[in-house]
């Protein structure tokens, strides 16, 4: 399969937003783990369809102005991780979710740490809302974009979370 990306400015680093036929493949941080999201050799391509929609979007959401994502998504992992991140897109703007209550969520209460592995992978950073994912007690855990990263998309949706 082919992808084309672009890159876009944000208030937390620079992104890169990947695209296939299908949809949205991936929005990835300016610092992260090639070996998070592993995607065959892509093309830039800024006049994309999918990846101008994406940046309008993102621009809106970073403005405050937009708290709901409408793109055709093409996320491509196991079905275990797909029924985590549709578990992703269902965490409402302003809430959170503890990776228990995820498990939970997909029918399988002893997968905390599955899921946790799953969030890690989520190819579509912020679009499917893995920032929204806290610890049980309330403190943040790891992101794929850095904890400032994480406490900035959550502050912006007016969630406080100091730890």
């Amino acid at each position: 399969m082919a992808y084309v990306f672009t890159m876009m400015a944000s208030p937390v680093g620079e992104l890169t937003l990947v695209a296939s036929d299908e949809g949205l493949a991936a929005i990835l941080w300016e610092n992260d783990d090639p070996a998070r999201v592993r995607l065959t050799p892509r093309a830039r391509a800024d006049d994309h369809p999918v990846l101008m929609e994406t940046a309008r979007q993102l621009a809106a959401y970073f403005a405050g102005e937009r708290t709901r994502f409408e793109l055709p998504l093409d996320f491509h992992g196991t079905d275990f991780q797909k029924r985590v991140w549709a578990a992703l897109l269902a965490i409402p703007f302003g809430e959170t979710r503890s990776y228990a209550q995820i498990a939970r969520a997909i029918g399988a209460p002893t997968a905390s740490r599955a899921v946790g592995a799953a969030n890690g992978r989520n190819p579509i950073s912020i679009v499917a809302p893995c920032h929204r994912v806290i610890g049980a007690s309330g403190a943040l855990t790891g992101f794929a974009g850095g904890l400032d990263a994480k406490r900035h998309l959550l502050r912006l949706e007016g969630i406080d979370i100091a730890a």
